[in-house]
């Protein structure tokens, strides 16, 4: 764990767009690239304190596909032994969604995962409704012990492309407002479906590419197109800062595979 380490690690994906039947676009089952995220992370030895996906878990219409999202996710926390948390997405079905866990009576909340606060918030309505701001407030007025983490689904900032630049939250600068001078170490964010890093008032703001498809960066000024590049983000918080990288699910074949060199141990002998 991080107290061991120094090292808080998040496994963070967004915008899975699981279907009730069939695949996506013909070619995205999105409950399973969750499973094939504990694949990665098992192979890799990778061992997040926290999985964090968020939003747009499911196509929009598909309700019926929460079963199997809610199912990968608890299959994921067994495999990894660490907690996966969800926010809503403005996909998402807010009523069928309560059969996710840690959303039977509500889908925003704070958690305390060793010492750091994890804050899910829920913008499946493109904006933070005034409630939701105001639990926010009384929650950062009681700093954590690590930091607080804030996960929503749009981010308080734009995208550089021009069909999404106005796909942000909404009221972004009512949240960022909130967030001044608080202890927030970071806000993890998706929606755009391609990565994107910024700070924000000496905040980094880290939105996560997409599970089931990656924009098109050029496909002109008035058209949206993806392609079939699933990627999710390792996310880790140090004491000295934060960093994000973006982890491809598919995996081409190595241009070349060269073997680490490690120095030998010293035998150890006991008397």
């Amino acid at each position: 764990m991080s107290r061991d380490t120094g090292r808080f690690t998040v496994l963070h994906l967004s915008d899975v767009h699981a279907t009730e039947t069939g695949l996506l676009y013909g070619s995205v089952d999105g409950a399973g690239r969750i499973e094939r995220v504990g694949d990665y992370a098992l192979t890799a030895g990778v061992t997040p304190e926290l999985v964090l996906i968020t939003g747009d878990l499911i196509e929009r219409g598909n309700p019926g596909a929460y079963a199997a999202v809610a199912a990968a996710c608890r299959g994921l926390e067994e495999r990894l032994g660490s907690p996966v948390l969800t926010v809503l997405g403005n996909h998402d079905d807010p009523v069928a969604a309560r059969a996710l866990d840690h959303h039977a009576t509500g889908h925003f909340a704070a958690h305390n995962i060793d010492g750091t606060r994890v804050i899910r918030l829920d913008s499946h309505t493109g904006a933070l409704d005034s409630a939701q701001l105001d639990w926010l407030a009384g929650e950062l007025a009681r700093p954590a012990e690590r930091g607080t983490v804030i996960a929503l689904h749009h981010a308080p900032l734009a995208s550089p492309l021009p069909t999404l630049r106005r796909q942000g939250l909404a009221n972004a600068d009512a949240l960022l407002e909130l967030l001044r001078g608080s202890d927030v170490r970071a806000i993890l964010a998706g929606h755009y479906h391609h990565s994107l890093s910024a700070s924000v008032q000496g905040i980094p703001v880290f939105v996560g590419p997409s599970l089931a498809y990656h924009q098109v960066m050029d496909a002109g000024p008035d058209a949206v197109a993806g392609h079939d590049s699933p990627m999710f983000s390792l996310v880790q918080i140090t004491s000295d800062g934060v960093s994000a990288s973006a982890i491809a699910l598919h995996s081409p074949d190595p241009l070349f595979t060269q073997p680490i060199s490690r120095p030998a141990q010293k035998a150890t002998h006991v008397s």
